[in-house]
């Protein structure tokens, strides 16, 4: 961004002032930066001419985002959900998919992710502004044909509904999203996951129920609060009586293994590697305990651990490399702190980060494990387990969230198809020469966390999912776990001739 235009914004950081009740004066500002040039300069990428594309139509797309492809897991709930008739919009399945006839625009901001880190980083400010840029693409018209196309599109359809398929943009952003809708005159909803997620949960106690309630969740979005203060408003409001807990578990490189971050994961690895952040024997938090190893119980097979031992036969050196040890390091942090502290028995984990629904066989695995689990002849945990943890995914809710918002307003497209849905997906933009990316072309974990709120520029481009950026893994995963919402993918792969497309797993090219 030019000198000129800095100092332009900085004056009117001044002078223009939001509600973002509760944030630092830090995401004020960056909010008011992007929203700015959002609202108002109409030389800049970032604008949005919000009088001639922006309308309650009901014929327009639904816009879906998230840091990554774990928000698909929410879009896969909108995509089968079935719980009203179709004709009459009333309550009751009728064997169809409720949002069948609705076209759905997804965005995974890949680039920037995890946004769960920004809070530790100090630049919850920064993340703000990637989730007003977020709200900025579905809002838009502009997307890029491929990484290396020199001008954007101009032919991407609005929204008519914001859902923030991701608990740490809810948290940190949301609110900054409604504030930026107002002002700019734009009547549409903006739909998060927490307030589902915190229903569901105290759902399964009764009004006198004691019981401990596990919020299992990126560090950001345990760093906010945000469920932790849900909760607790709506069991005041609801009237629950009992002696309810709740107990955080800041998830650290779960969802940066399951988008196959090489910070946390690396698949080519057979020894530990210098680059790693994940948990460790020296980490300062996230701290690998050689005491627990017993109930870890950690997978060693084909490099899923890295290590190295000295002389004595004594780890000096251990990482976690699968998505499965990441998880039964967690669970076991988090039981042995309810342990600990003798805690009311687990009731429910809330899954608090969208890209934890693709773990739920290894989560429901070491939780039982973790209940059988004896020492000294006896069970060890389960006077702080229930016999049946309820995993909770918000994504239902947030579909009776939309659902019920579409049909109030007289919103239901009579005449679209899911089939003509949209996938995007953020790179890194090689056009900027700012950028500063890694071997694997992806932004260095520095530069990533280093940028500085309100230097409004282009980190990224918006392009089109192919199998050249998104990870084979992923798309492996996708197919295996949510093959609904994947042959949309599928679909829309093929319309873009430009990309390198992606189709069903047996004719995934996956040398690319």
């Amino acid at each position: 961004m030019k000198n000129n235009l800095s100092t332009i914004l900085f004056v009117l950081i001044s002078a223009f002032t939001i509600s973002c009740g509760g944030k630092s004066t830090q995401q004020k500002e960056a909010a008011t930066s992007i929203e700015q040039v959002m609202l108002s300069d109409s030389t800049n990428f970032f604008y949005i001419n919000a009088n001639n594309s922006i309308s309650t139509n009901p014929a327009l797309p639904i816009g879906v985002f998230d840091s990554g492809t774990g928000g698909l897991t929410v879009l896969d709930e909108l995509v089968s959900f079935d719980g009203y008739s179709n004709d009459r919009h009333t309550v009751g399945k009728d064997g169809k998919p409720d949002f069948e006839k609705e076209k759905f625009i997804y965005l995974a901001d890949q680039a920037n992710m995890p946004y769960g880190n920004y809070y530790a980083a100090n630049k919850s400010d920064l993340l703000v502004e990637h989730i007003l840029k977020d709200a900025q693409f579905l809002l838009s018209n502009k997307y890029y044909a491929d990484e290396n196309a020199k001008n954007y599109n101009n032919d991407k359809e609005s929204v008519k509904a914001i859902v923030v398929a991701c608990n740490t943009a809810t948290a940190y952003g949301k609110d900054s999203i409604v504030s930026f809708l107002k002002k700019a005159g734009i009547d549409i909803p903006v739909i998060g996951v927490i307030d589902a997620g915190a229903k569901g949960a105290l759902d399964l106690f009764s009004k006198n129920e004691s019981g401990t309630i596990g919020v299992f969740a990126t560090v950001g979005t345990i760093a906010s609060k945000g469920y932790e203060n849900t909760l607790n408003r709506l069991k005041d409001k609801m009237d629950y009586t009992g002696n309810i807990q709740i107990y955080n578990q800041g998830g650290h490189g779960v969802a940066e293994v399951v988008d196959e971050e090489p910070e946390y994961i690396n698949r080519t690895a057979t020894t530990p590697y210098d680059s790693y952040l994940g948990p460790s024997l020296n980490h300062e938090k996230y701290k690998i305990s050689l005491s627990l190893l017993d109930i870890y119980q950690f997978d060693f097979s084909n490099n899923k651990m890295l290590y190295e031992k000295n002389a004595n036969g004594e780890y000096t050196t251990l990482q976690i490399n699968s998505a499965d040890n990441y998880i039964r390091y967690h669970l076991v942090e988090l039981l042995e702190r309810l342990r600990k502290e003798n805690a009311q028995a687990l009731k429910a984990i809330i899954l608090g980060c969208t890209h934890y629904p693709y773990l739920l066989s290894e989560i429901n695995n070491k939780l039982n494990e973790l209940y059988n689990y004896k020492k000294d002849e006896h069970h060890y945990y389960r006077n702080v387990m229930s016999k049946n943890i309820t995993l909770i995914n918000p994504a239902e809710n947030v579909a009776i969230e939309l659902h019920t918002y579409l049909n109030d307003n007289n919103l239901f497209n009579s005449k679209g198809s899911i089939k003509e849905s949209e996938f995007y997906i953020s790179v890194p933009n090689k056009d900027n020469k700012n950028a500063i990316t890694d071997a694997h072309g992806r932004f260095s974990y520095d530069y990533k966390y280093g940028r500085i709120a309100g230097e409004i520029q282009e980190y990224v481009k918006v392009v089109p999912f192919s199998i050249s950026n998104v990870q084979h893994e992923v798309l492996k995963r996708l197919e295996n776990m949510i093959p609904n919402t994947f042959a949309l993918i599928v679909e829309f792969s093929k319309k873009n001739p430009k990309t390198a497309n992606i189709s069903s797993e047996n004719k995934i090219n996956f040398s690319n």
